[in-house]
């Protein structure tokens, strides 16, 4: 059953979804990335719902576990939408003016993203030398910590990858999508 809109009439649900666009590393390792990691959470979380039924104790990794996944499955959601160009903008900004100016706002998009997410994987990089120098091991388990924190430089600079690829992508002539 669908809601009727503010208009008063049911929405459209027949919109398609926009086609993605072509790229060189293929979107599919953030869609399968996706997939891997809710089916880790779900096998978790259900794993550890059986147990606590069954014995009145838990899993105690499974909590420390679901939150590293969970942050994963961040950064992988926000390199899907680096990559499909569906990260965050006002759409009143970026799609006013003539083609040049929304092409240009497109790339200093992509750029500043770049830009951010090559910061956080520098000064992750140098995070998680200093978790495996130091010894650092996780509160919960007491595994090494930069098991944990070793995949946000690598996820980091995949975004970053993304975004400069979405900038070049957006500067090419006869670009009608940007």
């Amino acid at each position: 059953m669908s809601l009727p809109s503010e208009s008063g009439a049911a929405p459209d649900d027949t919109i398609p979804a926009l086609p993605d666009e072509i790229t060189r590393v293929p979107l599919a390792i953030e869609d399968w990335a996706t997939v891997i990691v809710m089916a880790l959470l779900a096998l978790i979380t259900f794993a550890n719902v059986l147990v606590r039924y069954f014995t009145s104790t838990s899993f105690a990794w499974t909590e420390e576990f679901s939150v590293f996944l969970m942050i994963v499955l961040a950064l992988v959601g926000g390199s899907a939408a680096v990559a499909r160009d569906r990260h965050i903008r006002i759409e009143y900004f970026a799609e006013a003016g003539s083609m040049a100016r929304r092409r240009g706002l497109a790339r200093f998009g992509a750029l500043m993203v770049a830009l951010l997410f090559f910061i956080v994987t520098v000064t992750s990089v140098r995070m998680v030398w200093d978790d495996y120098r130091f010894g650092e091991t996780s509160p919960g388990i007491g595994v090494p910590q930069w098991w944990y924190s070793i995949w946000l430089p690598l996820i980091a600079l995949g975004i970053t990858l993304r975004a400069l690829g979405l900038f070049v992508r957006r500067g090419q002539r006869g670009d009608e999508s940007a």
